[in-house]
Formats: structure tokens, sequence, C-alpha cells
């Protein structure tokens, strides 16, 4: 007879019972993902505030700014600062994922295929929404339409606001399909493009020097919105590497911080030049406090001295401190006061223009 040879069996202990083979247990994969943690109520409620701020401020902003100040409302005041706000944080979010993402690839060792999920395209079809919003406005001769038959389409191709208007809607759904490509960069060509528009909208050709002034709102706006953006993308950055890649997180953090002084000291210069151009300087004390662009003008400069402070505490950190990732606490807060800034900005393009006097 011939032998059979027995198969093996555990010997020891366990739960499989004994002569029955047991297949090696599989590796657990590996995982690069940070531990996602619940948020804190604490959190959750600062969230609330800042969503609740940032609707009031179109809500009761027009309002406020010009109480008292013996100016009178301008029709949809509301409506545009809500829209223009919209607009403006969608141009930072996609302008700043563009350069920040571009600093990310100058840091050595840095895991590309684990960047944060784009929001470029969502930002993209948000602010597509928001310029059709106020083409419809200048299409019903600047007053916010109640129905259909209020629109004139032939406004939109007949006057100059309506031909920028048309080039922000089309500009936007360009970023929105670049940003799906293979190229996300290229967005930043009709990105440009709303920007110009912006910049020439905000000086009509009435205006002492307007292409002075669009220039100093062009240099203005990119930079601002460079530096929302971009900080929102790299505090993603920070936060999805902090345990895979925490140096090269850390290390982009410093490099956007670098460029941001220069974008910082950019926008302090074009925005004297601005509220000088609009306010001589023996009227600027009067101006701020009596009328509704000085008062709006007054609060985002009390805000961006807010930002500053926090800019510098988290530079401080970044250069000094043990961990260097506890730069993101005060630069996580300096992102969210950039947040009320937008929407202040949004409100400034909505009030009446001051008077030289």
């Amino acid at each position: 007879m011939s032998s059979v040879r027995p198969r093996p069996t555990v010997e020891s202990g366990g739960d499989a019972p004994v002569g029955i083979p047991v297949a090696a247990p599989a590796p657990s994969p590996v995982s690069h993902r940070a531990p996602r943690r619940r948020p804190s109520p604490g959190r959750a409620v600062a969230v609330l505030v800042l969503v609740a701020v940032a609707a009031l401020i179109p809500l009761l902003g027009p309002s406020a700014a010009l109480q008292g100040t013996g100016e009178a409302k301008a029709p949809g005041t509301v409506v545009i600062t809500f829209l223009r706000a919209v607009l403006f944080a969608a141009l930072s979010v996609q302008v700043g994922e563009v350069f920040a993402s571009r600093l990310a690839r100058r840091v050595p060792g840095t895991p590309l295929d684990r960047a944060p999920r784009g929001w470029g395209s969502y930002a993209a079809w948000a602010g597509c929404a928001a310029a059709l919003g106020l083409a419809a406005i200048v299409a019903n001769g600047n007053l916010v339409p109640r129905e259909l038959a209020d629109l004139d389409i032939g406004r939109l191709y007949d006057t100059r606001d309506g031909r920028l208007a048309l080039l922000e809607v089309n500009a936007f759904i360009a970023a929105a399909l670049c940003a799906r490509s293979r190229r996300p960069s290229f967005a930043a060509l009709p990105l440009s493009a709303v920007i110009v528009a912006e910049a020439l909208r905000a000086h009509p050709p009435v205006e002492d020097a307007p292409l002075v002034g669009s220039g100093l709102t062009l240099v203005h706006l990119s930079c601002g919105a460079l530096w929302a953006g971009g900080l929102l993308y790299v505090l993603r950055v920070l936060r999805r590497w902090r345990t895979s890649a925490p140096e090269q997180a850390v290390a982009v953090l410093g490099l956007y911080a670098r460029v941001a002084a220069v974008l910082f000291a950019a926008i302090t210069a074009t925005g004297v030049c601005s509220t000088l151009r609009r306010m001589p300087p023996h009227t600027v004390v009067d101006q701020l406090t009596g009328t509704a662009y000085g008062r709006t003008l007054l609060a985002k400069l009390l805000l961006v001295a807010v930002v500053a402070a926090l800019a510098v505490r988290a530079r401080r950190r970044l250069r000094r401190a043990a961990d260097r990732a506890s730069a993101y606490v005060p630069a996580r807060g300096e992102v969210i006061a950039l947040g009320v800034v937008v929407v202040v900005s949004a409100l400034l393009t909505a009030v009446p223009v001051p008077i030289r006097w």
C-alpha cells in the first residue's frame, strides 16, 4: 500500500480545529490617509458663526453703511453684494488652487498623487451662476429682474457693462472645463479674463484716468485672490499630509509665506493708491466715517489688520516653534478672516462711490 503524506496541521492552540489547514492571513493594506477626527462642537459653532456673519453682511451691511450718511440706497444692493461675494470667493478658490499647487510641485518629495481633491470646478460653476445673476441685472437696466420678461438681452451686447458681464460668464465656463481636464492649471487664462473684466467694470470711461484705476484694481484683485485662495489650498495640503508627509506640508506653507509677504505689500500699496484716488487726502478722515464707502473701507482695513496680525503669528511659529505644524492654527484663523474680507470687498463694490470734495 502506498502511504499518504499528512497535510500540515495546526500544532498549537487557537480557534481553528486540529487537522484543518489554515491559510496565512493577508497583510492589511497600509493607508496613507490621515485618520479622520470627529469635528469638535466648538469648531462646528465657529463655522456656523462664520456662515452667519457672511450671510448678514450682504443683508444688513448696506443699510448699516448708509445709515445717517444722507446717501440714497441703490436698488438691488443686497442681491448685488451677495452675487459679487460669491463671484470673488469662487475666483479666489480656483486661482489659489492653481497657484498653490504650483508651489507644492517646487518642494522635493511632495506626494502629489495624494494632493487634496480639487475644488476648482465647483468654484467655477458657482462663479458662473453669480456672473449670470449679475448679467441678468445688467440686462434689466441695473435693476434686479422680477420675471423673465424684464430681461433685455440686447443690453448685454450693446453696452460696455453687458459685454463685460458676458465675458465673465464665458470665462467661468471655460475655467470649469479646464478644471476637469488633464491640465487644470490652464484655468489661469480664463480666470485672468475675469479679473480684467472686473477691473474694467469698476472704472468706467467717465472716471478720471480710468486705465490707471483699472490697473490698480487689476493688481489688487489678483493679489487678493492669490493670497486668500492660495492659503486655503495650502491649509488643505497641510491637513491632508499631516501624517504621511508632514515635513513637505510645512515646507509648502513656508514657501507660500514668503510669496504672501510680497502679495500683502502689493495689496497695501494698490489699496492706498486706490483710496487716495477715490478720496483726496484732506477728506479721508471725514469720509471714512461720513460715507458708506468710507465706513465699508474702514471695516475692511480693520479686518485686514486682524489678518496681518494672524499672518505674523503664523510665520513666527513657522520659524521658531519646535512644532512648526502649530502654525496651522493661526493660519486657519487668517483664512477665515480673509473670507470675511472677501464679503466686505463685495459690499464695497455695491455702495455709492464717494464724491470728490
